[in-house]
């Protein structure tokens, strides 16, 4: 089941952007999809599922973005390699 959300975007907007309202529609998704990942608040299995494109792809995304994929910390990471 899905939702429908309504958002209104002044025209001068969309063609600002150069996008038909299905494109603007669809760049929408991902990238409140890229931010709610980016804020912790989805993973990104639900944010792909929400951008409506594979998770790979997702992730694909999220390199070009600069939105780090890993929250763990350098330091972190070197206490879970040497506890291995």
């Amino acid at each position: 089941m899905e939702d429908v959300l309504t958002i209104h975007i002044p025209d001068e907007i969309r063609q600002k952007l150069n996008r038909t309202p299905e494109e603007m529609c669809r760049d929408i998704r991902i990238y409140a999809a890229l931010m709610l990942f980016r804020l912790g608040k989805l993973s990104s299995g639900a944010a792909a599922l929400m951008a409506g494109i594979p998770r790979v792809m997702f992730l694909d995304l999220c390199a070009e973005y600069n939105i780090p994929i890993s929250q763990i910390t350098p330091e972190e990471l070197r206490r879970e390699v040497s506890d291995a």
